[in-house]
């Protein structure tokens, strides 16, 4: 039986009443016990039990302790790695597009400007003096022509050494006096922001004094002279006093000058003696053009590393140290004991 039902009593045995009951008489009423109450379940807390599963002692395999390896060298790779830090230490700085410094800042169009400007006035000085090497032998060939016949061929190939070597002159003078000017308003303006002062000639004046034929022979000179003044940072009050290179470069531009007006006025007379002679000018005038090249570029070159001395035309001029002389003694530390090393 479950708990919670009424118990009845066992039926009793045969002869004891509980026997068959004859027909018509009347069953006598059996007492049952009173239904007892069920008892009441007490509900007990259970207490959480957390089970943890432990590797038992002994069972996993000791780690086995590093070996110290020898020292081979720095690591190699095959490839150059992707991580890391980028080597920034001597770079150049540079605008980055699309902030405030988006474009190029007179300093860093100086630097470049100055590189291609020293290049090509290089390139035109070697061609220059390729050029009056020309005019020197077709100026021999005509004092040998006077007593002796000369050959086609030499002839042909002085012509054409002449020609090509004029030809190529002139283009690449007209480059570096286009980009000499256009370094020249680059630097004003940079020595400009660097002491803080306006420039002592507005632009359009410095425009006519190296473009205009004529005026250019006077005010270039005064010019540099004032370029050269900002540049050394001196004070805006003071006077201009132009150095030995700016005032050699000064006489070179002048003496150019007036030698290319008399080739021209040369190319005007008449007679085989005139046209000797308008060879050997010619000579002149490219050596001329080979010391006005060699100058400018020495200019060009010396203010650019006064307005920005590190890596102004070279990586290769920037700073290195090679010894230290006079130094103390660093203080070095003991080795501990227990250092492996």
């Amino acid at each position: 039986m479950q708990p919670g039902h009424p118990q009845y009593p066992p039926m009793p045995p045969p002869g004891q009443g509980g026997g068959a009951v004859p027909y018509g008489a009347r069953p006598q009423p059996v007492a049952y016990p009173a239904p007892q109450p069920a008892p009441q379940r007490t509900h007990r807390p259970r207490a959480r039990v957390r089970w943890v599963a432990t590797v038992p002692p002994g069972a996993a395999p000791r780690p086995r302790p590093a070996r110290s390896q020898p020292y081979t060298g720095p690591p190699r790779y095959p490839v150059i790695p992707r991580w890391g830090f980028p080597n920034l230490v001597w770079r150049s700085p540079t605008a980055v597009p699309g902030t405030a410094s988006g474009g190029p800042q007179p300093m860093q169009r100086l630097v470049l400007i100055a590189r291609n400007v020293s290049a090509v006035l290089w390139i035109l000085a070697a061609l220059a003096l390729i050029a009056a090497c020309a005019e020197v032998w077709r100026y021999v060939l005509l004092v040998q022509s006077r007593n002796s016949a000369l050959s086609s061929d030499v002839v042909a190939m002085s012509d054409v050494l002449v020609l090509i070597a004029s030809m190529l002159t002139f283009v690449m003078a007209a480059f570096g006096f286009a980009g000499t000017v256009w370094w020249l308003f680059v630097a004003r303006t940079a020595a400009a922001e660097e002491s803080g002062a306006a420039p002592a000639r507005p632009s359009w004046q410095v425009f006519v004094g190296t473009i205009a034929p004529g005026p250019n022979l006077v005010l270039a000179g005064p010019i540099l002279a004032e370029l050269e003044h900002a540049v050394l940072r001196k004070p805006v009050a003071e006077r201009p006093r132009p150095s030995r290179l700016v005032l050699t470069w000064w006489g070179a531009w002048v003496g150019n000058g007036l030698l290319l007006l008399l080739m021209v006025l040369w190319r005007t007379r008449d007679g085989v003696q005139a046209q000797a002679d308008g060879v050997l000018l010619n000579a002149v005038v490219d050596l001329s053009a080979v010391l006005l090249t060699v100058l400018t570029a020495l200019v060009v070159g010396r203010f650019t590393r006064l307005l920005a001395p590190i890596g102004a035309l070279s990586p290769r001029q920037r700073p290195r140290v090679l010894s230290v002389s006079g130094a103390p003694e660093p203080v070095r530390q003991e080795r501990p004991v227990t250092a492996t090393r």
